[in-house]
C-alpha cells in the first residue's frame, strides 16, 4: 500500500447526536457479485466503472482513519468482497491494526471463493466470517442465486473451519421459498458448530420481484423454531444488530436481525463505507458523506478527519425501513451490494 500522511487532529472518539459511540466500519469493496441472490439484485446489473471505485489504498486509508478515532471492528462486504481483485493484500494491510486499535477485523461472503482465500484469510488476522447461505438444497440454492452452486460452497465453509475460522451462517428467511427448512438449516449448523443469524428480507434495491410476496417476519420463524429447540437468553453480542440466544441442546447460538418487525437502532454503532466512498451513516437513510472526494486530492488525512467528523453529527435516531404492498417497490432505492451487507 502507498504511504500517506497520517496526520492526528487532536479529534477524539465518534459519537453521534443520540451519544452512540461509532466502534464497527462496515466496507463494500466491491458492488460486483458471482452470484445474483433474487432478494438482493436483479438477474442484469449495471455495475459501478472502476474509476468510481475507491482503489484498495483509499479503502485502507479510510478505515485506518475510523481506527484512530474508535472503531474497534471492522466488516469487508460487497457484493462479494472476495472477487475483488488484491482483497488479500487489503486484509494483510488492515490486519497491522489488530491489537493497535483494531479488536477485529471480519468480513461476510457468499462461500463461492472462500477455499480459495481461507487460509490466507487466517494468516492476515481474521478470526471468524460470515457466510450467506439460504438453503441447503442444491436446485433450492441454484434458484436463489440463480448462479451458485451449493458443493462449492460447502467446500469453501469447510476450508474455513480447516484454517481454524469461526463461521457465523446468514439465512434470509424467505416465505414461500425457504420456510419450510428454516428448523434444518439451525440443526445442521448445531452440528457442524456453526452459530447462526437468521435476516427478515429489507427492502433495499430494485428487483425482478415484489418482496411482499416473500417477507417473513421472524417472530413467526422464532416461534416456530422454539417449538423443536429450547432457547434460552444470551448476553453475547458480535457489534452488530442481532439478538442472540442459546440452543439449550447444543450450546450453540442463533440470531434474529428484525430490520421491520423490531428495528435495531436504539444500539446502533455502525456506519457503512460503499465501494465509491460514500459514509452512509444509517443503513435505511439515503443521507451519506463524500469521503472519496477527502482522499483523494490530497495525501493528507486532515480533510478526511473533518469530513468523517461531520457526517457523524448527522448520524440519525434510525431508519426508515417500511414493507408492504402499496408502499414503493424499494424504500431504500440503492442496493444492498452498493451499500455493504
Amino acid at each position: 500500500m502507498k504511504d500517506v500522511i497520517a496526520e492526528t487532529t487532536g479529534q477524539g472518539p465518534l459519537v453521534d447526536p443520540f451519544g452512540r459511540a461509532v466502534t464497527y466500519l462496515r466496507v463494500s469493496v466491491t458492488d460486483r457479485c458471482d452470484f445474483r441472490c433474487t432478494y438482493c439484485m436483479a438477474e442484469t446489473m449495471q455495475f459501478l466503472p472502476k474509476s468510481e471505485v475507491l482503489s484498495l489504498e483509499e479503502i485502507e486509508r479510510i478505515a485506518s482513519a475510523f481506527i484512530r478515532r474508535g472503531v474497534r471492528k471492522v466488516r469487508l462486504t460487497g457484493g462479494e468482497p472476495l472477487v475483488r481483485r488484491g482483497i488479500v493484500s487489503l486484509v494483510d494491510s488492515l490486519g497491522r491494526h489488530l491489537g493497535r486499535g483494531l479488536d477485529e477485523l471480519t468480513l461476510t461472503t457468499n462461500g463461492n471463493q472462500l477455499a480459495k482465500h481461507a487460509e490466507a484469510l487466517a494468516t492476515a488476522g481474521v478470526r471468524r466470517v460470515n457466510v450467506s447461505l439460504d438453503t441447503l438444497d442444491p436446485d433450492r440454492f441454484r434458484r436463489i442465486t440463480r448462479w451458485g452452486e451449493l458443493p462449492r460452497v460447502l467446500d469453501g465453509i469447510a476450508a474455513a473451519k480447516a484454517a481454524g475460522l469461526a463461521i457465523k451462517i446468514n439465512t434470509v428467511a424467505l416465505r414461500g421459498i425457504n420456510e419450510d427448512e428454516l428448523g434444518d438449516m439451525a440443526a445442521w449448523c448445531c452440528r457442524e458448530g456453526h452459530d447462526l443469524t437468521f435476516i427478515e428480507t429489507m427492502p433495499m434495491g430494485e428487483v425482478d420481484e415484489d418482496r411482499t410476496d416473500h417477507y417473513l417476519p421472524l417472530s413467526i420463524v422464532r416461534a416456530e423454531l422454539a417449538k423443536r429447540f429450547t432457547f434460552r437468553p444470551t448476553d453475547y453480542v458480535t457489534g452488530g444488530p442481532a439478538r442472540y440466544v442459546e440452543v439449550a441442546e447444543t450450546g450453540r447460538r442463533i440470531g434474529f436481525i428484525t430490520p421491520l418487525t423490531h428495528n435495531f437502532c436504539e444500539s446502533c454503532n455502525r456506519v457503512r463505507l460503499t465501494a465509491t466512498g460514500r459514509l452512509y451513516m444509517c443503513l435505511g437513510q439515503e443521507d451519506s458523506a463524500d469521503l472519496r472526494a477527502a482522499v483523494r486530492p490530497s495525501p493528507s488525512d486532515a480533510d478526511l478527519d473533518a469530513a468523517i467528523t461531520e457526517a457523524i453529527t448527522r448520524k440519525p435516531k434510525g431508519h426508515d425501513f417500511v414493507i408492504g404492498r402499496g408502499q414503493p417497490r424499494a424504500a431504500v432505492p440503492r442496493h444492498m451490494s452498493v451499500t455493504g451487507g
